[in-house]
């Protein structure tokens, strides 16, 4: 429904954790006799750009970045799925200072050791699960606008 993505700094690393592992995380948390801070986190940080690419490849399309910083692009590589047939060497992914943070960390990993020593929480979930399940409702989503959108109807840019 948009020709391109747009992003901020795609080499920032984070520390994806899924909203189902912090939930439990949380209920131990508060099951604890004494209050205590617990960084729950998974310990493994992934650049934004890795991101994009398993979310591109969710759609088995195959995505390769070229340039740097503000002139860094995302261009299609491949595509194998008849549903999602998108143009080799199109460009759908730009950067741009606009969502950059104003306060930009480049690298965030916690570190989880004592809420698995002293709670027993680990998480269950993997960055490909997180992925998924985005993709998945997003894909939802995408589809309910595009029928709107051919039955004359405005479509919100919600997610700006």
């Amino acid at each position: 429904l948009q020709d391109k993505l747009y992003l901020g700094n795609l080499s920032a690393m984070r520390d994806w954790g899924h909203a189902k592992d912090y939930v439990e995380a949380m209920w131990l948390i508060l099951q604890q006799e004494k209050p205590q801070d617990f960084c729950i986190a998974t310990g493994v940080s992934t650049t934004v750009r890795d991101f994009v690419k398993m979310a591109f490849k969710h759609i088995g399309v195959e995505i390769e970045f070229r340039g740097e910083g503000l002139d860094e692009k995302g261009y299609i590589a491949s595509c194998s799925n008849p549903e999602y047939q998108l143009e080799i060497g199109k460009e759908v992914v730009a950067v741009s200072p606009k969502y950059f943070r104003p306060t930009e960390v480049d690298f965030l990993l916690g570190n989880p050791e004592k809420a698995k020593r002293e709670l027993g929480w680990k998480p269950k979930h993997t960055l490909q699960d997180i992925v998924d399940d985005m993709m998945k409702s997003d894909l939802i989503l995408m589809r309910k606008d595009q029928y709107l959108k051919e039955g004359g109807y405005e479509i919100l840019r919600y997610f700006e």
